[in-house]
């Protein structure tokens, strides 16, 4: 992922990843809690495994960067960027976010979490590049956003500043990353 993000690599306490997992597991946990407690929450078994795929997603993604690299800015910027991808699929999935979810407008978001993923991909997940990454992301979030409020969806706004934050978030903890590596390589 990060490989040559600074030389050395760090070591991540393994009870942050033993908190992290079984908070993953935890949350995975609360729509059953809540099936048993009110009639509105109904999940089946697929709803579980979504979930679940996605809890394991965001999760993977932040183990990797923390057994990549020792850089906490990195990981903070990778932790916050899981967590927004997160968020926007899961508000998608459940209620939609522009309308209710079978809108076909909220399929705008898979493009914002795509440009995201292909500008990673293309930054070869290096600091600088994934800074450039999180911006295109907050740029395309913008759009969406402006897209949904000009087809009367008001309600967005909100959201989209919240996703919008969080993506510019996510570009100045990875700026500060490429700053550290680059006094680092001095």
């Amino acid at each position: 992922m990060a490989g040559n993000i600074e030389s050395g690599r760090g070591r991540h306490p393994a009870r942050w990843r033993t908190a992290a997992w079984s908070a993953a597991g935890l949350i995975l946990l609360l729509p059953l809690v809540a099936m048993g407690i009110s009639d509105e929450v109904n999940w089946g078994p697929g709803d579980f495994l979504i979930f679940g795929a996605m809890l394991i997603g965001a999760c993977g993604v932040c183990e990797l960067a923390a057994r990549k690299t020792g850089n906490a800015a990195y990981q903070a910027a990778v932790g916050v960027a899981a967590a927004a991808a997160f968020v926007l699929i899961w508000m998608n999935l459940a209620v939609g976010i522009i309308g209710d979810e079978g809108e076909p407008a909220n399929l705008m978001f898979g493009g914002v979490l795509a440009i995201g993923g292909i500008a990673a991909a293309i930054a070869r997940f290096r600091p600088e590049g994934m800074a450039r990454a999180m911006v295109a992301t907050a740029m395309a979030q913008a759009l969406v956003g402006a897209i949904a409020l000009s087809a009367g969806h008001g309600k967005t706004v909100v959201l989209t500043a919240f996703f919008v934050t969080l993506w510019l978030v996510s570009a100045g903890l990875f700026r500060k990353a490429a700053r550290r590596n680059e006094r680092l390589e001095a």
